[in-house]
C-alpha cells in the first residue's frame, strides 16, 4: 500500500474527469466539480490529465505515506503540511515515506486535488474511478473515503528523482517552479457567466432583470448535485407543465419556489423545472471552487463568447500540458 487514509477529513473522494456514455441509461456523469484543478494536478506529476485524484472538500484529512510519492496538490488552499512544514500548492512535491500528511481547514476555495504519480490503483467502473456517492459506484467501493482506508499507488515517485536527493533528512521537496493558476481560474471572482435557458423568457421581466442585477446566496443545502440558491424569488409570467428534459452541468433550473439550482457533477440526468440559464464551462471549475454562505452574481454572454472563452481556456491547457510535458521528461 502507498497512503493510508488516517482522517477522511469532511468528504474526501476519488474522481477522474467523468463517467461518460451512459446518460441515456440514467447513469450520472460525476467526476471532479473543478476538473481544470484536477487536470494540472496529473500534469504536474507526469500523469494523464484523466487520471483519478483525491478530491477534498472544505476539511481535508490526512495521510500516512507508506511509499515514497510524487504528488500535486492544486484547487483551493487547505494549508497542507508534514511535521508543521506547508506544502507548497501548485507544483511537484516528492514525500518520503513515512511521513504523516495533513490537510486542514480552508483558507481558500471549497475543493482541493491531490494526483499521485502513476494514479490511484482502483478498478474503473463503467470507463471511469470517479466515485458517484448516492449510486454507491466507481473510486473506491462506491464511497467517501474512511479512517483505515488504504490506496495503492502507481509507484511512479522516480519522476523528479533530484526531489530526494535535495530532500536528504527532510520529509518533503518541492520544485521551484510551479504552475500559475490564476489563467484557469481566479478564486476571488465572484461573477459566473451564463448563457440564457430554453425558458428564458418564460419568466417576468422583473425577473429576468433581477437575475442578473442582484446577488445570490450559495445555501448550505448544497453539494456535489446541485447547488441551491437564494436570492428574490423569480417568478414565472404564467405556470405551465414541462417534459422532463436531459440536462447538463452547470443547467440553473427554477422550481416553485422560485430559487434557482444548479446543476453541478452528480447531477440527475434529466430535470422538469423551467431553465433560465446556463453556465459557461469555462466557469464551472470557479463555480465549485464557491462555498455555502458565498454570494455569486450572474453575468449574460452570448453561447458564441461561452465557445470562445472554453476554446481559448483548451487552448491555455493544451500549451500548459506541453510544457509540462517537457519538464516530466527532463527529470525522469
Amino acid at each position: 500500500m502507498s497512503l493510508r487514509v488516517e482522517r477522511p477529513g469532511m468528504l474526501t473522494s476519488l474522481q477522474d474527469l467523468g463517467r461518460y456514455g451512459y446518460q441515456k441509461y440514467g447513469v450520472v456523469v460525476s467526476g471532479a466539480m473543478d476538473s481544470i484543478s484536477l487536470s494540472i494536478a496529473n500534469l504536474l506529476v507526469g500523469n494523464k490529465e484523466n487520471e483519478a485524484g483525491l478530491e477534498m472538500t472544505l476539511m481535508g484529512g490526512s495521510f500516512l505515506v507508506e511509499e515514497d510519492l510524487l504528488i500535486a496538490v492544486t484547487g483551493g488552499d487547505l494549508a497542507p503540511v508534514i511535521e508543521e512544514e506547508s506544502i507548497p500548492l501548485w507544483r511537484p512535491v516528492w514525500i518520503k515515506k513515512g511521513s504523516l500528511l495533513r490537510f486542514r481547514a480552508s483558507r481558500s476555495g471549497c475543493r482541493t486535488y491531490m494526483a499521485v504519480a502513476g494514479g490511484f490503483d482502483v478498478q474503473e467502473v463503467l470507463g471511469s474511478k470517479s466515485t458517484y456517492l448516492r449510486g454507491e459506484l466507481g473510486g473506491l467501493k462506491g464511497r467517501a473515503l474512511s479512517a483505515g482506508d488504504k490506496l495503492t499507488c502507481g509507484g511512479a515517485a522516480h519522476r523528479f528523482q533530484h526531489l530526494k536527493s535535495s530532500a536528504g533528512a527532510i520529509s518533503f521537496a518541492a520544485t521551484a517552479w510551479h504552475v500559475n493558476p490564476e489563467p484557469f481560474i481566479n478564486l476571488k471572482e465572484t461573477v459566473i457567466r451564463v448563457i440564457r435557458g430554453g425558458e428564458f423568457d418564460y419568466f417576468t421581466e422583473s425577473s429576468r432583470d433581477r437575475f442578473f442585477k442582484e446577488d445570490f446566496r450559495i445555501t448550505p443545502n448544497s453539494d456535489r448535485m446541485g447547488y441551491r440558491m437564494e436570492g428574490t424569488p423569480l417568478e414565472m409570467t404564467d405556470s405551465f407543465e414541462l417534459l422532463s428534459e436531459p440536462v447538463t452541468n452547470g443547467t440553473i433550473q427554477v422550481p416553485k419556489d422560485g430559487n434557482p439550482i444548479i446543476l453541478l457533477a452528480d447531477r440527475q440526468t434529466t430535470g422538469g423545472y423551467p431553465k433560465i440559464a446556463q453556465v459557461a464551462t469555462v466557469d464551472l471549475p470557479l463555480l465549485a471552487q464557491k462555498k455555502p454562505g458565498e454570494i455569486v452574481r450572474f453575468k449574460e454572454i452570448s453561447l458564441a463568447e461561452a465557445e470562445q472563452l472554453y476554446l481559448r481556456q483548451e487552448l491555455q491547457l493544451e500549451k500548459l500540458k506541453a510544457g509540462l510535458s517537457l519538464k516530466v521528461d527532463e527529470t525522469a
